[in-house]
């Protein structure tokens, strides 16, 4: 899965309001209906597109439900409800204080970054905080509920899924949005200047995806504060996910072996350097403070230098290898790339994209002639159903798991693409419906996964699991 957290302006879940909150768009109206928060009246929705989010006009009718549900509860205040409600709110008081006032603040400042709000806020003097709690005391409380709900529905939805012997991966990103409640509540473990711009911010150099590389943007962590204190944010982070998911995959995981300092008044991310991360000291401590019962995945793309891969070997921690990268690289001469599959290892997963790339059949419409006739004569096919193909090359890969978006399984060109790495708009936006679901789909999909040995039963005989 996505990250689950608040989006903010351009959709985006990897850079959201909080490292630890979750998105109320999420929530479902229908499980509200059925805790008699809502009526049937209430969510009587407009007439949204089937085939994309609509996210202008779905975030306005969802919030306007959302404060419907809150004001019912305050009504009726049903025993149950309120006594889990009670144990969120305690139970997650480490973050959700901070949010729930940040998100009130946001609200009340039209949505502008916190670095444009009143000096003694991005301050954060105990006098400003302690007079707008109480000036914004009903939106915070408002804030807390829908908090509760997502979570509540989420416990939900994860404990079925359990039911059915299906395990959710979740994906937490390396670094966190500049206009967030984690950097506005902890400046100094971030390179800030005294008005809370950051001075240096995160990217990668100029790569596969663009000439003049990827200037995400956001605050870059003041890795030598962090330990100072513990790692304890980072501790949380993963205590968090851990609640959440059953494995858990970092993303942008070579940021802790180096990763790419891009000085803040850049334009593009040509002109930064590569700096030192925290390295294994930090998944130690993480360890030390909670185990390692979650499985973790490393997305070990891009740049990949020796340190990264001596911190993969040491952590242990699976990587991940891309079909669509491996058969690309027959152009530079790379017949041999470590992403084909018979240079695949069991302690790794396998894609045929992720929600970076374009989707099998968008990608296949775009390649060279070498590539077609490489990837034809290799995958032995006449590349009819490529998609299929690809599917299948991933689950006779030795890789512990394969992966492949719906959108693959589905066959669909880059109408059905995620995301468009550096471009803004139209991303983040894909839906299926229910229709798309054939029977016969699934029962393709079934006869290949029995093939090659990876279904629930055959999985357990093997132990063909990624182990932390």
């Amino acid at each position: 899965m996505l990250p689950l957290g608040p989006t903010g302006y351009g959709d985006s879940p990897y850079q959201t309001l909080s490292a630890f909150a979750g998105n109320p768009m999420l929530i479902s109206p229908d499980l509200l209906l059925e805790e008699g928060l809502l009526d049937e009246h209430d969510i009587l929705k407009p007439s949204f597109p089937d085939e994309h989010v609509d996210f202008g006009n779905v975030i306005p009718f969802k919030i306007q439900l959302l404060r419907k549900a809150y004001e019912n509860f305050l009504l009726d205040k049903p025993a149950a409800l309120t006594t889990r409600y009670k144990l969120f709110c305690k139970k997650h008081e480490h973050w959700l204080d901070d949010f729930c006032l940040f998100a009130a603040l946001k609200g009340f400042h039209q949505g502008k970054p916190w670095t444009s709000w009143p000096p003694e806020l991005v301050r954060r003097t105990p006098k400003a905080l302690a007079a707008w709690s109480k000036k914004l005391k009903s939106e915070i409380e408002r804030s807390h509920f829908v908090q509760f709900l997502f979570f509540d529905q989420w416990e939900k939805l994860h404990s079925y899924a359990g039911s059915c012997g299906i395990r959710i991966i979740g994906d937490i990103p390396i670094f966190v949005a500049h206009d967030s409640s984690d950097v506005w509540s902890h400046q100094e473990s971030f390179y800030l200047d005294k008005k809370g711009t950051p001075t240096v911010v995160s990217g990668v150099p100029p790569d596969y995806f663009s000439e003049t590389g990827q200037r995400w943007g956001n605050p870059l962590f003041n890795w030598k504060q962090l330990k100072n204190e513990g790692y304890s944010f980072w501790i949380k982070r993963f205590e968090m996910l851990a609640y959440m998911f059953d494995v858990i995959r970092i993303d942008h995981f070579r940021g802790f072996a180096s990763y790419w300092e891009i000085p803040g008044n850049e334009e593009t991310a040509i002109n930064g350097t590569w700096k030192k991360g925290p390295g294994a000291d930090l998944f130690k401590a993480i360890e030390r403070a909670i185990g390692n019962d979650v499985p973790i995945i490393a997305e070990d793309l891009g740049i990949i230098t020796p340190d990264v891969t001596e911190l993969l070997n040491e952590l242990g921690f699976p990587g991940m290898a891309i079909l669509q990268f491996g058969f690309e690289a027959v152009e530079e001469g790379l017949n041999s790339s470590l992403f084909l599959p018979h240079n695949h290892l069991y302690n790794q997963v396998v894609y045929t994209g992720t929600h970076d790339n374009d989707t099998v059949r968008g990608w296949w419409d775009k390649q060279s002639a070498e590539v077609k006739d490489f990837t034809r004569r290799y995958l032995n096919t006449d590349g009819a159903i490529i998609h299929r193909d690809m599917i299948r090359a991933a689950l006779g890969s030795v890789a512990a798991l394969a992966i492949f978006p719906l959108q693959d399984l589905f066959g669909l060109g880059d109408e059905g693409r995620m995301n468009l790495p550096g471009n803004s708009a139209g991303n983040w936006q894909y839906r299926f419906s229910q229709e798309d679901l054939s029977s016969d789909l699934a029962k393709d999909l079934l006869g290949m996964t029995r093939l090659y040995g990876r279904t629930a039963t055959e999985l357990k005989k093997t132990d063909k699991l990624v182990k932390p």
